[in-house]
């Protein structure tokens, strides 16, 4: 960006003012700020410094397809950090069907993040929470409206989301790219989200973020992103807690299995040679033929990849033996979680029905007057999601402060066509985003912001301080811990409960279950 030497004067006049008279500095030049390889612009914008589409990495194109992500080269001058960068390879729809928004424009040059903060430079010190999109790994971005970060920036928080690679191109493992090494990267977007966190690391302190205070957050895929992070050793000292929105006890992929999807997947794309395929004729693929990708057995979502450098073992293989980071965890889960799986095409009834004998053990763990539908849905949620939850509080309890969540509040103009919270209906309330994203289906009410002003408040506290308890609220609205011997929920409904003993038959019915089938299993 070249200035005029009649603008510069100016600029330069109106920061010799602000110098002489002890006034704060024009809001153009607390949106100038220096990174480690140059200097961007953002915009003051309704009281807050934004700036969206800053590279955190080389565009990872061409030789860097499937490569960790590289570092960026220095450049000269300034470059502008006013419009969101492409959001990454993605089928559009999935995204628009889901209620996120449109995430066009596309492209695999996408490695971008957006930063909103009240105020730039290191003498802030402000909590940062770096929020990572969900999307089953194969859809979604952060610049979608309904992860606006202004919201939650108003509480005195710096909110930075990302873009990473997804679907073939973010989660790979081909043999021709491994070229025998039985470690080489396969979460190709796992090492973007771990260099977004390097860059956070780098550089937040010139946007007025605290890296020694850096929160984590994200729902679904993002939500199991953080655990990931929790369970990786490349990601150790690049955040300070984190926050998991609906994670799911979907088990990872062991190498073998993601190798023949791989395989699977040139063939699909027509490379030649299909397991004898090379990295260059996989490379020569146009990423458009990526998202164009339809058929069984060729995707790994919604899972991750075992056995490489970012993912060494499996997520829950780390908190059992008690490798994850030791920080501390808000985790929680919706009311209607299963409802996920209809995007994937399945009915919980169906499933259920599938149970056979299986399901006289499991009704009786629900109450008697519900129907099969109903039951096969809460089923599906309750192992799915719930159970995972607390499967997670109680292995994690034992390293760091733990705290439990279940979100039950739907909008009041949808509450009688519902029978929960859907699946990712919580964002736009942890987010603070109910007006600004035209994601609910109904206009919010006056009780759904007041709902969603105690949950930001709750959750920039957290980062603040790592206690989720609201500032002057008296000891009867304290949040405990969740433990091992003191299963202890805070119910979001449209007020808060302390439930303790929550769901606890039930849950440790289908945690005993899972990890006897874990044990048995081999991976």
């Amino acid at each position: 960006m070249r200035l005029d030497p009649v603008t510069f004067r100016r600029w330069v006049g109106q920061l010799l003012a602000a110098v002489v008279v002890g006034i704060a500095p024009p809001a153009w030049a607390q949106a100038l700020v220096a990174t480690d390889v140059g200097s961007v612009q953002g915009v003051d914008a309704n009281g807050l410094l934004t700036f969206k589409g800053l590279r955190y990495a080389a565009p990872p194109v061409g030789e860097g397809r499937w490569r960790p992500p590289q570092p960026l080269a220095s450049w000269p001058g300034t470059v502008p950090a006013q419009v969101p960068g492409a959001s990454c390879i993605q089928k559009p729809a999935l995204s628009i069907d889901s209620g996120g928004g449109d995430p066009r424009p596309i492209s695999e040059d996408c490695l971008f993040l957006n930063v909103w903060t009240p105020r730039t430079g290191s003498a802030a010190r402000l909590p940062v929470m770096v929020w990572i999109h969900g999307g089953a790994l194969v859809f979604g971005a952060g610049q979608l409206p309904v992860y606006d970060g202004a919201p939650l920036a108003r509480q005195d928080v710096v909110v930075v989301t990302l873009n990473y690679r997804l679907g073939a191109l973010g989660f790979f493992a081909h043999p021709a790219l491994a070229a025998g090494d039985t470690r080489a990267p396969a979460n190709f977007g796992l090492l973007d989200q771990i260099a977004a966190l390097q860059w956070v690391q780098r550089n937040i302190a010139a946007f007025g973020g605290d890296p020694a205070n850096v929160t984590v957050f994200g729902q679904s895929a993002g939500a199991e992103s953080v655990l990931a992070l929790m369970a990786s050793p490349l990601a150790r000292g690049l955040f300070a807690k984190g926050i998991a929105q609906s994670p799911y006890g979907i088990p990872s992929h062991p190498r073998r299995k993601a190798e023949a999807v791989a395989v699977k997947v040139g063939d699909a794309l027509g490379v030649r040679g299909g397991a004898q395929a090379t990295a260059a004729d996989l490379r020569a693929v146009p990423a458009d033929a990526f998202a164009a990708l339809d058929g069984a057995g060729l995707s790994l979502a919604p899972s991750f990849v075992t056995g490489d450098a970012a993912l060494p073992q499996p997520m829950l293989a780390a908190f059992r033996q008690g490798r994850q980071a030791a920080v501390p965890l808000v985790i929680g889960s919706t009311s209607d979680d299963g409802s996920v799986a209809f995007a994937f095409g399945i009915s919980p009834a169906t499933l259920f029905a599938k149970l056979g004998a299986a399901r006289i053990p499991v009704r009786a763990l629900y109450p008697r007057d519900l129907g099969e539908a109903e039951l096969g849905r809460q089923t599906v949620r309750d192992v799915v999601f719930t159970a995972f939850a607390r499967r997670i509080a109680v292995l994690h309890s034992a390293r760091a402060p733990t705290w439990r969540y279940y979100f039950d509040h739907s909008p009041a103009g949808l509450r009688d066509r519902r029978p929960g919270v859907p699946h990712g209906s919580e964002i736009p309330f942890t987010l603070g985003t109910l007006d600004s994203c035209q994601c609910l289906g109904v206009p919010a009410a006056a009780e759904d912001r007041a709902v969603s002003q105690r949950l930001t408040a709750r959750w920039a506290q957290f980062a603040r301080s790592g206690v989720p308890d609201l500032v002057d609220a008296p000891p009867a609205q304290a949040w405990p811990r969740d433990t091992r011997r003191g299963a202890v929920v805070m119910n979001f409904a449209q007020d808060e409960q302390l439930r303790r003993g929550f769901m606890q038959k039930r849950l440790d019915a289908f945690i005993g279950t899972l990890n006897v089938v874990g044990a048995l299993v081999p991976r």
